[in-house]
């Protein structure tokens, strides 16, 4: 499993979110509390909004608390919404490529979680995929399909909707071919202007996502883990639910993918 936090509001440094925290995204790479692998060091990445549409990307295959660079963008770089990943891997190579978070166009997208027996059916899911998005396919991940499927599901015209087909086509192909457990999925996802959240899983496991407003950020920080070990205030987004923040604040919807 993986680790991730994004981040929307004013705009704030990075290392905010991703290493400054007791409990920082770096910091849970080494030592994750809430999955069952508490290392994640396969390879991170970091995307983030500004004065362009489409987001910046920094992506390597170093473990985050390794990667001065990281450091060193983290420090440097302030951004009003931005998401952050750190990964172990399910079975898929170690490759920039395959390291969270994706972009297309102005969206970007990261998911912790598994697709049950995605190898058993990848080449069928790589064909679901809409021509105009498989240039997009750089990768080997089924949460890279995932994306690409939600953009050509109508993403930019319905995100809650498009995600919700999207993980359902993939864990209708789980329970055809795959394996258990068929969907397990924690995604945080962006067009520069709102950012969602979702929770599911096919199962009685989901993975954990929270989410809080900070007065001294002034913003929101959706997060796999809570980013200090002695901070109230956290939010448990449900199994079952997605979360869209924007400048209205947050809200909370079903999600149930079909």
């Amino acid at each position: 499993m993986c680790r991730w936090a994004a981040y929307i509001g004013e705009p704030i440094f990075l290392e905010d979110i991703i290493t400054l925290p007791e409990h920082s995204l770096v910091a849970q790479s080494m030592e994750a509390t809430e999955c069952k692998t508490a290392t994640n060091g396969d390879g991170f990445g970091i995307s983030w909004y500004g004065a362009r549409p489409e987001p910046g990307l920094y992506r390597d295959v170093y473990p985050a608390w390794s990667d001065q660079n990281l450091k060193a963008i983290a420090h440097h770089v302030q951004s009003p919404l931005f998401l952050s990943h750190v990964r172990a891997s399910t079975g898929s190579c170690i490759t920039r490529n395959n390291c969270h978070p994706f972009a297309a166009k102005e969206w970007t997208f990261m998911h912790n979680g598994q697709v049950g027996g995605f190898e058993k059916f990848r080449k069928a899911a790589d064909m679901a995929i809409a021509d105009e998005h498989y240039a997009f396919r750089k990768g080997s991940t089924d949460s890279e399909v995932l994306f690409l499927l939600a953009l050509g599901l109508g993403l930019d015209r319905d995100p809650i909707g498009a995600m919700e087909k999207a993980v359902g086509k993939l864990e209708t192909l789980s329970r055809e071919t795959g394996v258990t457990p068929h969907m397990r999925l924690s995604a945080a996802f962006s067009d520069g202007q709102s950012l969602y959240a979702a929770r599911y899983s096919s199962d009685h496991i989901a993975p954990s996502v929270y989410y809080r407003y900070s007065e001294t950020r002034k913003g929101w920080a959706v997060v796999s883990e809570p980013l200090e070990t002695e901070e109230s205030g956290w939010t448990a987004l449900e199994p079952g639910k997605l979360l869209k923040i924007d400048n209205s604040g947050a809200t909370e919807f079903n999600f149930h993918p079909a």
